[in-house]
């Protein structure tokens, strides 16, 4: 009795850590692959057919349809976002934004016969969906890149294993801590780099 009893307890609790988990279905994850390929796609695109400020501004315009830049910006901002004034953020949202647009346009060039090569989605309890790809490159070894998803927006790029947030927090962090704790000087320096 009473190990009928425990084996009753037993699938209870597995029937309620399963209803716990998101359903996820084969559509979100055919969602999440289409999303990364569509942005890949577009990028290259452009790329294959924009040169300076018109690359710039269909590039932002890529990230800010595809990418959740406001979770990525206070993911990056770290412990910092909480003490930033309303203000500072807006600006340092935006700055961020054309910031980034600016700096991948310069740095992708020229097309060079790039492709993107979708892989499998692997979901996640916490309701994000992680895309493997490879950039195949025309010379050299493919580039792994591994797309997070969450709500229909890219929340982060990690290549080579290496978080593109991750890679920022690190950077920003620094950048406030040698310029006297204040959130202030980054937006400043970032609204410069947008400018420029």
């Amino acid at each position: 009795m009473l190990a009928s009893r425990r084996v009753v307890l037993q699938l209870a609790a597995a029937s309620a850590l399963f209803a716990a988990l998101p359903v996820v279905t084969p559509a979100l994850a055919v969602d999440a692959a289409q999303l990364v390929q569509n942005t890949a796609q577009q990028v290259i695109d452009i790329i294959k057919t924009k040169t300076g400020a018109a690359r710039q501004a269909a590039i932002l315009g890529v990230l800010q349809s595809s990418f959740d830049m406001a979770a990525m910006g206070r993911s990056a901002l770290g412990t910092h976002w909480n003490q930033a004034t309303e203000a500072e953020r807006t600006r340092f949202l935006k700055a961020v934004a054309t910031a980034e647009a600016k700096a991948y346009s310069e740095r992708f060039g020229q097309y060079g016969g790039q492709t993107l090569t979708v892989g499998k989605v692997t979901p996640r309890a916490n309701g994000v969906m992680i895309v493997d790809s490879r950039l195949n490159q025309t010379s050299g070894q493919p580039i792994k890149l591994e797309w997070e998803v969450r709500n229909d927006r890219i929340t982060d790029v990690k290549v080579e294993g290496v978080s593109m947030v991750m890679t920022r927090r690190s950077d920003f962090n620094s950048y406030i801590q040698n310029n006297g704790g204040k959130v202030e000087p980054l937006v400043r320096e970032l609204e410069t780099r947008a400018a420029q």
